[in-house]
């Protein structure tokens, strides 16, 4: 278990030491003395195990395990505190949801033993968890063709009309059920392109409000005055140009779901009345002295980081953490290669059905060029693409390169992993086996983690390594950020 990360977090720093040399044999640990140091690194680390005192300089511990509840909700967390402290924080100990307290004096062996074990518990519980969701997936998926006797179940995921195989997405759209049962506002966050107004139409077909109204608003671009009205409501005469009284989408929504699209472009002013909403549920149509209470659940949406934004100081932070009690992050297309086969053939599907034309097919030379373009217009990039090889195509035909876009059908069709493709150099550039075994791995590995943006986590898990094995290979071929695949080829 050398690849899990422990956070320990302690204002002594006798205790501190203690507790590290106690596990760092076996694991990879980190020390904070404070809790805006432990937060801080919680933001931007896969922690394993949260470890903490109960009594930190500039906070409780208890107050550092109810945040990471948010930041990390994997991670295990362990409260270490004096006996008499105990009965007095039960409650905190639940709102925490931590897993253990360890009472001081501590045993050094039995507290190994306990972190072991729990490591243990949280995968076999992650791996129970990946293989119901992919039974209830395949379930649901049988049961569409349960009337056909020659079907076979599809190889796709389907997440209302959210279409997928990686893993990336079963896990966003995973969050994203457990986010549709309650009532707390979402926050879909993503490119361009990848889907957020369809995943918030899902979480709310998903929601006990299905029954009611689902209502979405532009906040881009639009004055104030325009915003607050679309939204609001106002009354006849309330400014110029307004002839009769208006609803408003919340009023009108009551019950139901509002998605509110490129709400990081809402101006601070705007900020203040949908932070207001959000806490008291109230709705003043613009030019009324009367208030109505609105049951409405927001779902709002941003191609931008609204971290980004709150740490440069152009979005507020108490509304940014109103807005986020689920925080779904849709991956761009080109760091999910393998739904591009699925999304094509669905697509093509569906828009050939729509337009009473029949398509046997997608080439497989066509295929390798979409999965080698970049896709910065990300899915509905592809959809565009794939409608206009529709349209141009034969009823009756397999899409062929004829059909593709000159963009497209320039990309060579025998490269098949995106934006990297393989250094063929690598492979005539003589050698022993294990010389040209050794630059083959070292150029996986360098790609992998260009591809994941230098995140360990991540080009790990894509390579089949601990964290561990990927840091000793980094180390090995002496890899750095500056590492680019010019720089590897050049040194072949």
């Amino acid at each position: 278990m050398k690849e899990s990360l422990i956070l320990i977090i302690d204002e002594d720093r006798d205790d501190l030491i203690a507790l590290a040399k106690c596990f760092s044999t076996d694991y990879q640990v980190v020390s904070a003395r404070s809790g805006k140091e432990a937060l801080d690194f919680l933001e931007g680390s896969d922690v394993d195990v949260i470890l903490s005192g109960l009594r930190i300089n500039d906070m409780s511990g208890l107050d550092i395990f109810s945040q990471s509840r948010v930041t990390r909700p994997e991670a295990i967390r362990i409260l270490v505190a004096e006996h008499h402290d105990l009965e007095a924080i039960n409650r905190e100990v639940s709102d925490g949801a931590i897993y253990q307290v360890i009472r001081k004096p501590w045993h050094r062996t039995a507290l190994r033993l306990m972190v072991r074990r729990a490591l243990e518990s949280r995968e076999l519980a992650r791996r129970h968890r990946y293989l119901n969701r992919a039974l209830k997936f395949s379930d649901a998926i049988w049961d569409k063709d349960i009337g056909n006797p020659h079907a076979s179940p599809k190889k796709s995921l389907e997440f209302d009309k959210l279409v997928f195989v990686s893993e990336s997405m079963m896990n966003v759209c995973s969050l994203a059920q457990r986010g549709a049962v309650t009532d707390l506002p979402i926050l879909i966050q993503g490119e361009t392109g990848t889907g957020k107004e369809l995943l918030a139409r899902a979480v709310h077909a998903f929601s006990k409000r299905r029954d009611n109204l689902f209502l979405v608003q532009n906040c881009g671009a639009l004055p104030d005055e325009l915003l607050q009205s679309e939204l609001f409501g106002h009354k006849r005469g309330a400014f110029t140009g307004a002839i009769s009284d208006r609803l408003g989408l919340f009023p009108a929504a009551d019950g139901g779901t509002v998605f509110l699209d490129e709400i990081s472009d809402v101006s601070p002013a705007f900020q203040v009345s949908l932070l207001r909403f959000l806490q008291e549920g109230e709705v003043k149509a613009i030019g009324s002295e009367k208030t109505r209470k609105c049951d409405v659940r927001i779902i709002a949406a941003s191609n931008r980081s609204l971290k980004a934004l709150v740490e440069a100081g152009e979005f507020r932070r108490d509304l940014y953490y109103r807005l986020r009690g689920f925080e779904l992050n849709l991956p761009p297309l080109r760091d999910r290669v393998e739904d591009i086969p699925v999304l094509a053939e669905h697509l093509a599907n569906r828009y050939a059905e729509s337009i009473g034309r029949k398509i046997l097919g997608i080439a497989l030379d066509v295929m390798r060029r979409l999965k080698a373009h970049r896709w910065t217009g990300n899915v509905r990039e592809l959809e565009n693409e794939i409608r206009r090889m529709v349209a141009l195509a034969e009823n009756g035909e397999f899409l062929n390169v004829k059909h593709l876009s000159e963009e497209l059908a320039a990309i060579d069709g025998t490269l098949t992993s995106g934006e990297l493709p393989f250094d063929q150099r690598i492979l005539n550039s003589g050698g022993t086996l294990k010389e040209t075994v050794e630059r083959i791995e070292r150029q996986m590995v360098s790609q992998a983690l260009i591809r994941n943006k230098w995140n360990h986590s991540k080009a790990a898990r894509e390579l089949g390594l601990s964290r561990v094995g990927l840091a000793n290979k980094i180390k090995r071929y002496s890899l750095d950020h500056t590492l680019t695949l010019a720089k590897i080829a050049g040194e072949t």
